[in-house]
């Protein structure tokens, strides 16, 4: 396992929305543990591919913060089916560190999601878990959780994350 480095808001490799998984491979499986012990190393509660430079639609989910395999989930060409009810609470991104803001995600969300071996699942996700997938798939869609700012917010952030960058 190796954490691999982090990278941040700016990077246009960021920007792009990922491509498909296709066969499950020992090479992936190597992605899956370095991203989760990346995660474990920053601190995080989750990481997508995108966020180490890799454009795949994958992402792992651990809210145990490496205490419990079980609660371990990797995210495979997932896409969120249904959402429901809404949570108001704050949200990071190991791609914008520094930055904590107040989101609106769904409450409750169920996400399709393939398995390794290539069935599919369905997901269920409620509170924080359903706010970690939902910003795990944002960044498999390109997108990072300061852009559901207006431009003004968004500007804001923008110069707060600047200034603790220096």
């Amino acid at each position: 396992m190796a954490v691999r480095t982090v990278i941040t808001w700016g990077d246009p490799r960021l920007k792009v929305n990922s491509a498909d998984v296709g066969e499950w491979t020992p090479e992936l499986e190597q992605l899956v543990e370095d991203l989760f012990e990346t995660a474990l190393a920053e601190e995080g509660l989750g990481i997508a591919a995108p966020q180490v430079g890799i454009n795949l639609n994958l992402a792992v989910v651990d809210l145990s913060c490496g205490e419990d395999p079980a609660r371990k989930t990797v995210l495979i060409n997932p896409e969120i089916v249904l959402t429901e009810g809404s949570q108001t609470g704050p949200e990071g991104c190991l791609s914008v560190p520094g930055i904590h803001e107040v989101l609106e995600r769904p409450r409750k969300v169920r996400v399709k999601n393939r398995r390794r071996d290539g069935s599919w699942e369905e997901l269920e996700g409620e509170d924080l878990l359903a706010r970690a997938y939902c910003h795990e798939i944002d960044h498999l869609r390109g997108r990072l959780f300061v852009e559901y700012f207006g431009p003004v917010k968004r500007q804001l952030i923008q110069r707060k994350y600047q200034k603790n960058r220096r």
